[in-house]
């Protein structure tokens, strides 16, 4: 019999990259969802399948992060072996501006969690989407025993999680484990996020779509990583005998004035054209570097990152230009067909909009 898997946050970067894999080890997928006016599982349109099919191994549940009877309804109804929890308001500078929320989703949502599954009784693993925004200002580099300084109420809200999964373990003996990631990205990142702002404006910009990118601070130095190789880290961290913590990232820093340089370079553009400081961008506080210290990770689940720091860039802005319809240097698909196996190769990447694009360029 399949092992069943619950995801909070399945239609976001991660939970849709870790369903795909899930999927791929023969896994039965359900994931939580917010209902809504519209339609919110782009990320999933070519893995998702009819529930009416007998086949079928991804389901969908409508619920909330801020209602504890749904949730507890859900875990105790579902039994499910494995619950990834990547849910929550994880924007960090929309955590300035709706701290209140922020502090409920993110933080009490992990509580609710946590507390479904003691009250059910069911055996089963938590794993629990840490974030490296807990460290804050503590001195790079940052490992499972580097204290937290966050910086700001998203930071805040993952530290209050991280020790409940702490606590529920410890106190009730779940199985439950944190995965402190650095920043990883993909085509799938959410446009707002820096890194995906980039490449989506370098596409419009080569496409004569764009003028300019309006950015903050340039010289915040982060450890950036390719999110599908995370997610095969949660995975592991789930496998172990024993419950912990890891710090998941490259070991590598680089600014968001890199990441703007190689983007524009590989398109063949002048950055200085375009990019303009806005002061709208700049978090009240900043966190100035964060870098992984991963050996423990390496060691215990042996687990290294693949793609480089460059190779990230060139995924995404073949990505990006490709979705509007447009031939990309082809970089990124020679990438991903050499380093990945088959569950993630150019044609699982990205999402409806780029298929629809492609097909309407065949047209």
């Amino acid at each position: 019999m399949p092992k069943r898997a619950l995801l909070t946050g399945i239609t976001g970067q991660d939970g849709s990259y870790l369903a795909e894999f899930l999927l791929s080890q023969d896994y039965e997928v359900h994931g939580l969802i917010r209902r809504a006016s519209t339609f919110n599982t782009t990320r999933l349109e070519h893995i998702y399948e009819d529930p009416h099919n007998p086949a079928a191994r991804l389901f969908l549940h409508y619920g909330d992060l801020s209602s504890g009877e749904q949730l507890n309804n859900l875990i105790y109804n579902l039994e499910p072996d494995e619950i990834y929890h990547l849910g929550a308001q994880s924007h960090v500078m929309v955590s300035f501006d709706m701290p209140e929320f922020t502090g409920d989703t993110t933080g009490l949502g992990t509580t609710r969690i946590l507390e479904a599954i003691r009250r059910s009784g069911i055996k089963t693993r938590f794993y629990q989407a840490s974030s490296s925004e807990m460290f804050g200002s503590s001195p790079p580099p940052q490992n499972e025993g580097t204290p937290f300084h966050p910086r700001s109420p998203y930071g805040a809200a993952k530290v209050y999680a991280y020790w409940m999964t702490v606590n529920y373990r410890e106190a009730y003996k779940v199985f439950a484990s944190n995965g402190i990631l650095f920043n990883h990205e993909s085509p799938r990142r959410g446009e707002t996020f820096v890194t995906r702002k980039i490449t989506r404006a370098v596409a419009r910009i080569f496409a004569g779509k764009q003028k300019n990118l309006y950015l903050g601070n340039l010289e915040a130095k982060r450890d950036w990583g390719y999110a599908p190789e995370y997610v095969e880290a949660m995975w592991k961290m789930l496998q172990q005998e024993e419950a912990g913590d890891f710090v998941l990232g490259t070991g590598e820093e680089h600014s968001v004035r890199e990441f703007v340089e190689e983007a524009f370079s590989y398109a063949r553009l002048d950055w200085r054209k375009h990019v303009e400081i806005d002061a709208r961008y700049i978090r009240p506080t900043e966190v100035d570097c964060l870098i992984a210290d991963a050996s423990k990770a390496r060691r215990e689940l042996s687990w290294k990152p693949r793609i480089t720091f460059n190779e990230i860039v060139r995924i995404m802005v073949d990505t990006d230009i490709e979705a509007l319809g447009l031939p990309s240097f082809g970089e990124g698909k020679t990438i991903l067909e050499k380093k990945f196996d088959r569950w993630h190769q150019p044609r699982t990447v990205v999402s409806r909009a780029v298929h629809d694009a492609e097909r309407q360029a065949v047209e």
